[in-house]
């Protein structure tokens, strides 16, 4: 009678070398590639499905191992577990033993580094690095990340929650997001306990009923002609720099990071390439009058067009901060001139331009996706105008009518 089980010898597997599968019985295969290499499989059905499973390479794994292995596969088979199944289980237990060694900073910083490339932003990593340093690292940074939990993140938002909410919720998002990383790479099993719905939006105030978001200081649009009037008479790169930020409506870092080749002086256009936008698009600004008189007195001696002291860098965020501080501004910021523009272009009764032109203006996305959809040009044309007449506005500094009293008195 042939035997069913263990049907191989010894010779047999080192002299076989046609590609296929020899079978020693019970489940337990030799299989030969096309290359002549060998190694052992364990063939089984489990819930109805023919399923496979490597047990190691032959010049590795003798014919006397490979039937143990398959054994215990076959008592696993008896007590209703998967083999497969059974074994990625074992080596997840190993990956979170080794992972206790893998501490929340560590993840923090492997997140960081693997996705710093794709952030625009230069001071993007510098903020998450931060902000984990501050709040996140004392608390749990030394710890293994699978042993951070809800009460750990819970313990390290609350004393910022109520005071500092807008940091405390950008610092939840970076959590959560490295305890993402930290479960894709297998050094942590589990919820996420950093998720925010249905988990923490139980345990934390709603931080959009917390207060308010303070906006940065500005000046009021009435007073835009006596301010820009009392800037043109200083001097200095810095000086320039911000009066340039207010005819154009510029971001401070627009202003600071633009160069020659994006200003075309015959078509009076400036375009910021997509990179150096903060919604990461191209924009175009049209260039008033004023604006272009100004780039032409600026020396062109650098590649940009506001060289700080080193000429070769852009001035600093605080050399335009400084240029108010000695006018005695520190009532205003720089970044606020948008808000400046965007109330004029709201609020004054001269001031007729739609909507969605001033947004476009402010680089700004429609809040109405459909609305959006639809409207995929830029507006240049209508912001020629635009423009033009805020700079008119802001060279204009309004006069105070004087009342004459009925006895010829001026009042």
């Amino acid at each position: 009678m042939a035997r069913t089980v263990e049907k191989l010898s010894a010779l047999a597997v080192s002299k076989a070398k046609t590609p296929g599968y020899l079978g020693d019985g019970a489940g337990l295969y030799l299989q030969i590639s096309k290359s002549g290499t060998k190694s052992w499989i364990f063939r089984f059905t489990f819930s109805g499905k023919q399923r496979e499973m490597g047990l190691g390479a032959a010049h590795t794994i003798g014919l006397g191992d490979a039937r143990v292995k398959a054994r215990e596969c076959r008592a696993l088979l008896l007590t209703g577990k998967d083999p497969l199944e059974a074994r990625n289980a074992e080596k997840l237990a190993d990956a979170l033993e080794r992972a206790k060694m893998i501490t929340f900073d560590q993840c923090a910083a492997a997140y960081i580094a693997a996705h710093r490339s794709g952030w625009k932003n230069i001071k993007h990593a510098s903020q998450w690095e931060n902000t984990l340093a501050t709040y996140a690292g004392p608390i749990i940074g030394a710890l293994p990340v699978a042993a951070v939990d809800t009460g750990l993140v819970v313990k390290v938002l609350s004393p910022i929650w109520q005071e500092k909410t807008e940091t405390a919720t950008r610092l939840r998002g970076r959590i959560e997001s490295i305890l993402d990383w930290a479960t894709v790479s297998k050094y942590r099993v589990g919820e996420n306990p950093a998720r925010w719905r249905g988990h923490l939006d139980n345990l934390l105030a709603d931080p959009g009923k917390l207060g308010r978001v303070k906006h940065h200081p500005a000046l009021p649009w009435q007073d835009v002609g006596g301010f820009m009037k009392e800037l043109r008479q200083r001097d200095g790169m810095s000086a320039r720099a911000v009066e340039f930020a207010i005819l154009t409506a510029a971001r401070s870092g627009e202003v600071r990071g633009a160069v020659w080749e994006e200003i075309d002086l015959d078509c009076a256009l400036w375009t910021i390439p997509a990179v150096r936008m903060k919604a990461g698009r191209e924009h175009r600004i049209p260039l008033s009058a004023e604006a272009v008189a100004l780039l032409k007195q600026m020396p062109r001696v650098e590649k940009h067009v506001f060289p700080g002291s080193k000429r070769a860098t852009p001035l600093s965020d605080m050399s335009l901060t400084a240029v108010l501080r000695r006018m005695d501004r520190n009532d205003i910021t720089v970044h606020g001139f948008r808000s400046t523009f965007r109330d004029w272009c709201s609020e004054s009764v001269a001031n007729s331009f739609p909507r969605e032109v001033c947004e476009h203006a402010l680089a700004h996305s429609l809040p109405d996706k459909v609305e959006a959809a639809y409207r995929r040009g830029d507006l240049l044309e209508k912001r020629i105008l635009l423009m033009q007449v805020w700079s008119n506005y802001c060279n204009s500094v309004p006069v105070v009518a004087s009342v004459t009293a009925i006895h010829g008195a001026a009042v």
